[in-house]
């Protein structure tokens, strides 16, 4: 029957469960091994990166932190800008207020009295005093004042005097700024905070520090009144100090809630929230029409800072991707928004036995999910998947919700995971290809082999490889391997050319491979190869067996060399569904048993006597029978009570094999079975396996061929399963056959060989 196409991996079953049926050897145990191992290696690798997500979440390490900040940045840029908050505006010094348009001068000289004090920068303080008593007359809600006025004005005494009294008048709207900085000296740096000056202490004036903590990637992500907190335990003026968000939340009597979390809920980039040059509070056009005459201010809380590169106050955010940066005063207008929707962001564990155990759980939960998908490829995108799932998990908490939930060590652990899996499966198939280039080189001539490297295309080469590989390599300094002639399950038959005689004839050399190469398997494997050479030394001297020429160990390896049979097996003469004729069986079956009554009278059983180990010698036209790897010595006759009898491993070739032998009992007439299911087969053209018996155990196959009562009645005994009713010996069956031979033609020579038609039989070295 034509066999149906199938998949890929049909056909990876299929092969495997052939590869199955062949005998391991110790490389491709190693390498079954070798892939188990790998198999625990993702399990254990999985159950590393849980543990380890789970350390790293709570270490403290500053790459970890960079990492997950980056998230964090990563979410809010993912999200853009979103509407702030009204009530803040942000009063810009930007770089249209430091350089006022000439034509404002030009085209009305009034004007010019009103910007007199914002021509130069740093402006005078006149001008912030204007400001300050425009934007208190329109009822503003809270003035923060993002500039440091620690030091007297440049512009003299009478320019301090009017920012004084502006101050002293409208003070309770107002905010200064007050600004750590670094100074060196000859003993070092120091942090000194710098206050407003002395002269604007004054009224119900409040003040508040503008610095932000820097994280360690560089990016301010807590709130001012951190950075205060990280100098109380060494500075009591910063313990007193309020930060310059709160301080205006103060001033304006705005009651916020107490902010769940550090960390600063940014609304956008540059521009989110309403921003309004500063030169526009002092010009009168732009007072009356665009500001409403100040209508726009009120209630509102107004932050006046620089936003203009020269003043060089920019801040990395995590809003604004790398390398661009926010302006103080904005980061501020963030902060002070933060504080009054109650939108600080805070971890979603504040315990870091908790957080490290959630991250424990997270990653382990998802590598049981993992793992329910059976493939690599599979388990690797399942892990991406789920670290993506987890990200977006942690985006959603972290825009409306507020939480920091750890990311990015547990989406890198989720996905190694996977990837893990893949890593390990990718290194099982190269093990598994190695286990099967292994078992194609070992077993090439195997017909199971062989199925499978015609049906892969990439596997064809193979056939090659081995013969490459060992060809002219020289053993024991003497014999020269040709091919690569067969293999089996511990051994490997060669032919090879002895260089040490003239005209370098060719041999047979049979290599033995111990499957255990402890000290102890090696003296074992010694000792039967040893007894082996014996015994094909004994049984050499027929002329119809291979003569033992030598045997030796190399590599912890041992060789036999044997007598080079030139001829083709029989197997070939006995062609599947083609009987041949009866003569030819009979002289087929006597002339084996002849060769077991020399083997049985050596004491050997050979134990797999089937077509394939029987050659047709050219020369002659001679059955010589080989593959002596499984021969049994018997020292002692074995005892009429089989159930007495000791147990052996069961070896031989399915259908060939009687039942006794196959249960490890092997007697010298499990020989005669074998060669009584060979007469069987000729005469048919069936192979044995194909056959039933009856109940009382006897092969029904006499209808099967064109045979002589006489010759099935001698088969059938032959053959039968019970080993008490089948011929005790060769020498019994060889009997009946002659008397079978001479009923048939007593004036006649026994039919030979001479009636095959030669022609028909394919010549094939062997």
């Amino acid at each position: 029957m034509a066999e149906e196409p199938t998949s890929t991996l049909t056909k990876k079953n299929v092969f495997a469960a052939k590869l199955a049926s062949i005998k391991p050897t110790k490389v491709t145990q190693t390498a079954s091994h070798q892939a188990r191992q790998v198999a625990r290696l993702g399990h254990l690798l999985t159950g590393i990166s849980a543990v380890g997500a789970a350390w790293l979440t709570v270490s403290g390490w500053g790459l970890v932190q960079i990492m997950e900040n980056q998230a964090l940045s990563t979410f809010f840029q993912l999200r853009g800008s979103i509407i702030p908050p009204e009530n803040i505006i942000i009063l810009a010094i930007d770089d249209q207020s430091i350089s006022i348009p000439e034509q404002y001068y030009k085209t009305d000289p009034e004007q010019y009295a009103y910007l007199e004090s914002l021509k130069s920068f740093p402006f005078q303080r006149s001008a912030y005093a204007q400001i300050i008593e425009k934007l208190a007359q329109a009822g503003v809600g809270a003035i923060g004042l993002d500039v440091v006025f620690d030091l007297p004005s440049i512009y003299g005494t009478a320019d301090d005097r009017q920012f004084q009294a502006a101050l002293q008048k409208y003070g309770s709207k107002v905010t200064l700024a007050a600004l750590y900085e670094n100074f060196e000296t000859h003993q070092g740096t120091f942090m000194q905070l710098r206050l407003p000056h002395e002269e604007f202490h004054t009224g119900t004036v409040s003040m508040g520090t503008v610095n932000f903590p820097l994280e360690i990637d560089g990016k301010v992500h807590r709130l001012a009144s951190e950075f205060s907190r990280l100098l109380e335990a060494d500075d009591l003026q910063a313990a007193n100090t309020p930060s310059f968000d709160d301080a205006v939340l103060v001033t304006a009597q705005i009651d916020y809630p107490q902010p769940k979390g550090d960390r600063i809920h940014f609304w956008g980039g540059e521009g989110t929230f309403k921003t309004i040059p500063l030169w526009y509070v002092l010009d009168p056009n732009n007072w009356d029409t665009y500001l409403e005459q100040g209508k726009i201010f009120e209630d509102k809380i107004v932050l006046i800072g620089a936003t203009a590169k020269l003043a060089n106050d920019f801040h990395s955010v995590p809003i604004v991707p790398t390398p661009g940066k926010m302006s103080g005063v904005e980061i501020h207008a963030n902060a002070i928004a933060t504080l009054i929707t109650g939108k600080a962001i805070a971890p979603a564990f504040s315990n870091p036995p908790l957080q490290s155990l959630f991250v424990l759980v997270l990653v382990g939960s998802t590598a049981l999910l993992i793992t329910r998908s059976k493939r690599g490829i599979s388990r690797a995108v399942s892990g991406i998947g789920l670290a993506t799932v987890w990200g977006g998990v942690s985006y959603f908490g972290l825009v409306y919700g507020q939480l920091i939930f750890p990311t990015a060590i547990p989406m890198i652990a989720i996905a190694f995971s996977g990837l893990s899996y893949l890593g390990t499966e990718v290194a099982k198939e190269k093990l598994r290809t190695r286990r099967l280039v292994d078992i194609f080189h070992r077993y090439k001539t195997s017909p199971i082999v062989q199925e499978i490297i015609s049906q892969q295309d990439d596997l064809q080469d193979l056939l090659d490889q081995r013969d490459i590989a060992v060809s002219g390599k020289i053993l024991s300094g003497r014999y020269k391997i040709v091919k690569v002639l067969g293999s089996g399950g511990f051994s490997e038959t060669y032919i090879a050319e002895d260089i040490q005689r003239p005209g370098n004839p060719h041999c047979v050399v049979k290599q033995l491979k111990p499957a255990n190469t402890k000290p102890e398997g090696l003296e074992l494997a010694r000792r039967l190869f040893k007894s082996e050479a014996q015994i094909l030394e004994k049984l050499g001297s027929h002329s119809q067996i291979p003569q033992l020429l030598a045997y030796f160990e190399q590599d912890e390896e041992f060789y036999l060399v044997q007598e080079y049979i030139i001829g083709h097996a029989l197997s070939q003469e006995l062609r599947s569904k083609k009987a041949i004729a009866e003569n030819t069986a009979i002289e087929i079956v006597r002339e084996l048993l002849l060769i077991l009554i020399f083997l049985h009278k050596n004491g050997v059983i050979h134990r797999d006597i089937k077509p394939t180990n029987i050659i047709r010698r050219h020369s002659d036209h001679k059955l010589v029978l080989i593959d002596f790897g499984a021969v049994k010595e018997v020292t002692i006759a074995p005892p009429q009570d089989s159930e007495q009898n000791p147990f052996t491993i069961g070896i031989g070739t399915r259908g060939y094999a009687p039942s006794e032998q196959c249960f490890g009992r092997p007697q010298y007439n499990s020989d005669v079975y074998a060669v009584g299911m060979i007469g069987v087969t000729a005469l048919t053209g069936i192979s044995p396996h194909e056959f039933h018996r009856d109940d009382q155990g006897k092969l029904l196959w006499s209808d099967k061929a064109l045979a002589s009562h006489a010759l099935v009645k001698i088969l059938t005994k032959m053959v039968v399963d019970d080993t008490k009713e089948r011929y005790h010996s060769a020498s019994e069956a060889l009997k009946d056959i002659d008397e079978f031979l001479n009923s048939q033609n007593s004036n006649s020579a026994p039919p030979g060989y001479s009636s095959l038609d030669s022609s028909d039989i394919p010549t094939k070295l062997w």
